[in-house]
């Protein structure tokens, strides 16, 4: 059972959903590639959550309010509170969105040579690291790769195998310690409180840096709060100062959790390391206070950041996509298990066992199922608010 939503819909836009005819044309004029296929011809798109938030009135009115100075304006300072009382941050970049962090951030702490561990790799920040000559390592908890298994944090990283991997290369030729939540190439699955802590105990213990690819700490925050010991009475955004207060620095794309259709944000405690950053961020981005994005934009994403983190509707749309795997599964459809609060992800080697691994099962099938991705999110996520 979900409750009604937590907002109020007052924007509609006209869709249409062509005949089969005309969506198997539609696929094979795009070579049955759904990135190819027009937006205009897609009935619900199932590509992709990022950037598609519909936006509330609130983030309307504050870009519609906000001075459009080229440098100080009062949505940099706006961004400024909202980073420091929900993330804990004082130091922080902004870019056009979370791929570009991560190329600001790489090429200023990684060289040849780098090992760079994480839960899982997201497949930008894979090729960002492996681009400065790094290599990433996955060290996912063995229940991870099980796709039915009913793990409550399928995300956490093999703590065991972190120790054995800086035993192994030393903690000079690790530059840093990654973690995704929630950790979005393994399924959407949670990280545990327990093993953040954990992580940044050994990061610590090592002085290695301990950074979040933070895309979608909120669900992951609210995760937490459903499933592990003594987080049921704290808010979203007790539960993800904690988290935060583990890491020395964080990547972030704000078109997922703060709501927004582009931007990014770069948090870090180091001084030495912001200074780097920043000269990168200027040469590639823009300067410091907006970082490449129009004021409107900043402002949009600092509002987005508290309204991103409100229980009710950080409930809501986990509800939600809970409420969608189940009927997928009372059809018969195999997923990842226990699903995750952003995305349900189709099993396509069980839901099409026939396909074998190198015809790629889940792109082959999700273009005459759907003409979308087999990704399929909430409906603020999906603009259909």
């Amino acid at each position: 059972m979900i409750n009604p939503p937590p907002y109020r819909v007052k924007v509609v836009e006209r869709i249409n959903l062509r005949s089969r005819e005309e969506r198997l044309r539609i696929l094979k004029e795009a070579g049955y590639n759904p990135f190819f296929i027009k937006a205009d011809d897609v009935y619900i798109d199932l590509l992709t959550d990022s950037g598609t938030a519909a936006m509330s009135d609130s983030q309307w009115a504050g870009m519609i309010e906000t001075n459009q100075a080229y440098a100080g304006s009062r949505s940099y300072d706006h961004l400024k509170r909202a980073v420091g009382e929900i993330f804990g941050f004082d130091l922080f970049l902004i870019a056009h969105q979370g791929r570009a962090t991560e190329n600001i951030l790489f090429p200023s702490i990684v060289k040849k040579g780098d090992v760079v561990p994480s839960n899982t790799h997201f497949d930008t920040t894979r090729q960002n690291i492996v681009s400065n000559g790094g290599e990433p390592v996955d060290l996912l908890i063995e229940e991870g790769y099980d796709p039915v298994s009913q793990h409550p944090f399928k995300g956490n990283m093999d703590v065991d195998g972190l120790v054995n991997l800086i035993e192994r290369f030393g903690r000079e030729r690790i530059p840093l310690i990654m973690m995704t939540i929630t950790n979005n190439a393994g399924g959407g699955q949670p990280v545990s409180m327990e093993n953040i802590r954990k992580v940044s105990e050994i990061a610590r213990e090592n002085r290695i840096p301990f950074f979040f690819d933070a895309c979608r700490f909120a669900e992951n925050a609210y995760f937490i709060k459903r499933r592990e010991g003594g987080y049921a009475s704290k808010s979203i955004r007790e539960i993800v100062r904690e988290m935060f207060s583990y890491v020395d620095g964080f990547t972030f794309s704000a078109k997922k959790d703060a709501l927004v259709n582009i931007g990014g944000i770069l948090g870090m405690r180091d001084q030495n390391l912001y200074e780097r950053c920043k000269n990168r961020l200027i040469q590639i981005e823009g300067f410091e206070s907006y970082g490449g994005l129009s004021c409107r934009d900043v402002e949009a994403i600092a509002r987005g950041l508290y309204e991103g983190t409100e229980d009710d509707y950080v409930e809501h749309y986990c509800l939600q996509v809970q409420y969608l795997a189940e009927g997928l599964k009372a059809r018969g459809i195999p997923i990842i298990e226990p699903p995750g609060g952003h995305a349900v992800y189709i099993d396509a080697k069980r839901f099409l066992p026939h396909i074998p691994q190198e015809e790629f099962p889940a792109h082959t099938g999700c273009a005459p199922v759907s003409g979308g991705w087999c990704e399929v999110s909430g409906d603020r996520e999906l603009g259909l608010r």
